[in-house]
């Protein structure tokens, strides 16, 4: 079976429920004005990389009903080394303002409702890391 990869913060989605992932937390941390000018270029340099190079999943709802609520997690699948090593960036962001960044690996992330080259968006089982 294929490792997944998820990088976390102890803050929780309310939407998910689940732990927030390294974008919602580093843009928390812009909106709050803590980020120095070299942190937002480099936050905002990360985030665009990511435009460029990963597809947005179209769906992380469970339901194909139009306006079911998006719960799906997205993890990287573990050979994909550059998309790592940007988050890897983000992480060193975070943590230069102590926010602990954790790093799940799972075999099972979840009933998988997108997949592509890079990472798939999974429906959590209850066993799921989070």
């Amino acid at each position: 079976m294929a490792i997944h990869i998820r990088f976390v913060v102890s803050q929780r989605d309310p939407d998910s429920g689940r732990r927030q992932g390294l974008f919602q937390a580093a843009a928390s941390l812009e909106d709050r004005g803590v980020l120095a000018a070299h942190e937002i270029d480099d936050y905002r340099e990360v985030v665009n990389w990511f435009r460029e190079n990963l597809e947005k999943p179209d769906r992380f709802s469970i339901s194909t009903r139009p306006h079911a609520k998006g719960q799906a997690l997205s993890w990287f699948k573990a050979d994909c080394a550059a998309h790592i090593a940007k988050m890897r960036d983000l992480q060193r962001i975070l943590e230069a303002h102590d926010v602990s960044v954790d790093v799940l690996r799972t075999e099972r992330p979840g009933y998988i409702v997108y997949e592509d080259e890079h990472q798939v968006a999974a429906y959590p089982f209850a066993d799921t890391p989070n």
